[in-house]
């Protein structure tokens, strides 16, 4: 792994080619201060997701219906052009037997979102890990982000959000499952069909 005194000639090198002086005033701290934000940024290279998932409750006197967690927000990286991509997730899963703490739902989201990513695969990373490591009798998310890589670059096109689903066990082979979390984030039935 790059030194953190390279990282800060690497963000100098950029500072040039863009045309400006990394040694003004401005500027001089820039390097330090972008390595930093870079550290913050990416931090889910440094977490191990089904850690995070590993501490789970059986004491649920039987609870056996959806459990969702909607609208958190998040924020990522585009890996193709490093922009950022800012959206909302909604998680849902049918416990079997054991249930895990709704802040572990975020924090799962948290470590694939802090990586360089495209937003089909933090959908189908958050989902897959979950049905994993809980074996439930079905997960669902559902993303919906605007990125910036297509907003401030490219075609322009500000407003613009993508949605992406992965749904699994009884969110993918019951529409009636499937129905009623959709309903439970706000979203109508025919948006998000049983081939997601």
């Amino acid at each position: 792994m790059p030194s953190q005194a390279e990282a800060e000639e690497a963000v100098r090198t950029l500072i040039r080619w863009a045309g400006d002086d990394p040694t003004r005033e401005g500027l001089i701290d820039t390097p330090r201060r972008v390595a930093k934000s870079y550290r913050e940024f990416f931090r889910g290279y440094e977490q191990n997701p089904t850690e995070i998932l590993s501490r789970t409750f059986s004491e649920t006197d039987g609870y056996d219906e959806m459990i969702v967690l909607k609208d958190i927000r998040f924020e990522s990286h585009c890996e193709h052009h490093m922009a950022p991509i800012i959206g909302r997730a909604h998680i849902a899963y049918l416990p079997r037997k054991r249930v895990v703490g709704i802040s572990k739902l975020a924090r799962l989201l948290e470590c694939y979102a802090k990586r360089l990513q495209i937003q089909e695969k933090l959908t189908a990373q958050v989902a897959n890990t979950l049905n994993e490591e809980l074996q439930p009798r079905g997960v669902a998310v559902v993303i919906d982000a605007s990125h910036q890589c297509m907003t401030t670059r490219g075609v322009h096109k500000a407003g613009t959000s993508m949605v992406t689903s992965r749904m699994l066990g009884a969110f993918r082979n019951d529409p009636s499952t499937r129905r009623e979390f959709l309903a439970f984030i706000g979203l109508p039935s025919a948006t998000i069909g049983s081939s997601s």
